[in-house]
This record gives C-alpha cells, structure tokens and sequence, in this order.
C-alpha cells in the first residue's frame, strides 16, 4: 500500500509540474508597416519565425503597404480577436491614440517594435523595443566630426554644403534621426544643409531626390542618408551624373544591410551607424515575459556598431539581411 502511495505522489509531483511549465496559449497580433527596404524585410521575417519557432505562440500577420489606414484597420481587427497581445511598427507617429486606447480598453498589452508612437499617445503601449533613433543621428553626426577634419574637408570655418535625404515624415525613424544629427549639426554653424527632402525609406525614392538635389547644386560635398536603401539609390544618381559616390561626395547613412556594407568596401559609403532589424526573439522574450506575469522595462535597446572603411570587410560576411 505504501508503495502505492508513494508511486500516486510521484504521478502527482509529475503531472504538477507538468501543467507548471507549459505555458497558456496566446495569440498576438502583429502589424507590419510593408516592404519598402531589406531592413524591414528582415525585421519581419525575423519576427515571424520567432514566433513560429515558439509553438505556445500563434501569429496573425497584418502588411500595412505603406498606408496607415491599412495598419489601423488590421489593430482593429486585433481587438475584434481578442487576441492576448499586440505587436505593431508605427508608420507614423501621430494618429494611433484612438486605436490604442480601444486596445487597453480590451486589456489588450501593445508592444512596440524599431518605430513608436507620438509622446502623447506612449501611456497607451507597454514598451518600445528597437534602436534609439536619435542617438543614430547623434552618432553620425559625431562620425563626420570627426572624419571630416581628416579628410581635410572642414576646417572649422569654410562652409560645406550638405544634402540630406529624410526617411517617410513624421516616422519615429525619421523624427529621431532627424533630432540627433540636429544636436551636432548645431556646433557646427559652417556646415550648411543646403538640400533636404524625404525619400520615403526606399531606394526608387532616394535616386529620385538625389537627382534633383545634383540638378540643383552640382557641388555637393556631404551627404547623410537616412537609410541605405535611399543611400544606394542616391549613390545611382551620383554615378549617373559623373561623380563617384564616396570621393566627389562624402557619404554617410544609416541601417548596414548587406548592400551598404558592400558600397562601403567599395568605397562608395564613406559611414553606416547600424540600426538592427533582427528583432524576433527579443519580441518573443518580451511577450513571454508578459505572459509570465514579469513587468517589461519602459525600453528595449538593442546594441549596435558603427562601419566604415576600417572594419566593414571584417564585418559584411555576417550581415544576415
């Protein structure tokens, strides 16, 4: 009888623990604001197969196209759901507040990923995981500081005369990149922004602006790229006009997707602060973390370098996307 008893205790240890660790089915909604880069192809498919790899997970995916009446129509759809939670890359910054209030109204939690919301709207999502965007504009800014003294380019008192190529208007990208080369632009009074319009994060865009800026101003000495799919469509435009991209006109841009870090080997992107779009399991860690009832930091960073000719070789074979 003991023995018995002692086998019933064990099954029931067993089965305790069993029912412990597995943990609740949740289903998350994830919307993604398109495909206009490699980066944000890598950011989805990385966020996608994290959570396929995780079978306590079921994702329904939402693309945006471009267009935030799509994206708030899909977070919508979400809440409709009642799904457990939902993970969303912001188009823009302003226009969510409505939709993400209909959320907590649901008590449904909202992740942010690599692009946020406008400040006044923050209170109504738990977190924001990605790249600190202004510190990507500070940390060009600060690169070409430094780098354009040796290159004999500024000498503190000649104006130099920069082009700029925002990402979409009104993105966090955009708005943070922006700010952060701002905050070093202003200790430099002789270097002039001369030209400056958005390209919409996408190479077609990026040729298009630089070839107006090169009709306009032939004599262009820097210039700062938002992203490097605009980087690479401008680079188009520079080499179509005569001129080789990272010589004639020092080149500057954003993101170290596998085709910058090629342009720089070539000579033809003189500096990429990297924005990492690999941002799966750090999305799973965060909605696994919720699920298990811990509190998530107010923010999620994610560590990141700086490339150009010194160590993008070294660096390109391990770029995934």
């Amino acid at each position: 009888m003991r023995k018995v008893l002692v086998v019933l205790i064990a099954l029931m240890v067993i089965f305790s623990v069993s029912a412990v660790a597995a943990p609740k089915q949740w289903v998350v909604g994830f919307s993604q604001i398109g495909s206009e880069s490699e980066w944000r192809t890598a950011d989805t498919v990385s966020v996608q197969n994290a959570f396929l790899d995780e079978p306590s997970f079921t994702l329904i995916y939402s693309d945006a196209q471009q267009k935030q009446e799509n994206q708030i129509k899909a977070l919508r759809s979400f809440i409709a759901r009642k799904v457990n939670c939902i993970v969303f890359t912001a188009l823009v910054e302003t226009g969510y507040g409505p939709v993400l209030q209909e959320a907590k109204n649901a008590k449904i939690p909202v992740i942010m990923i690599d692009r946020d919301v406008a400040p006044a709207d923050q209170g109504l999502r738990l977190t924001i995981m990605g790249s600190d965007m202004v510190k990507e504009g500070e940390k060009v800014g600060l690169w070409l500081e430094t780098n354009l003294k040796k290159l004999g380019i500024d000498d503190g008192k000649t104006d130099i005369d920069f082009a700029i190529i925002d990402g979409t208007v009104g993105s966090g990208a955009m708005v943070g990149r922006k700010e952060g080369f701002g905050h070093i632009l202003a200790n430099h009074p002789n270097w002039k922004v001369m030209h400056e319009q958005t390209g919409n994060f996408t190479t077609s865009e990026g040729k298009q602006v630089m070839e107006a800026f090169l009709k306009a101003d032939p004599k262009i000495q820097v210039l700062f790229t938002h992203n490097d799919g605009m980087g690479l469509g401008a680079n188009e435009a520079i080499k179509e006009a005569g001129l080789k991209p990272g010589k004639d006109i020092i080149h500057v841009s954003i993101d170290a997707t596998k085709g910058g870090m090629e342009a720089i080997v070539a000579g033809e992107i003189n500096c990429i602060v990297e924005c990492n779009p690999l941002l799966g399991p750090q999305a799973v860690q965060a909605v696994s973390d919720l699920r298990a009832g811990k509190k998530l930091p107010a923010k999620i960073d994610t560590i990141e370098g700086i490339f150009d000719s010194t160590n993008a070789a070294a660096a390109l074979p391990t770029r995934q996307y």
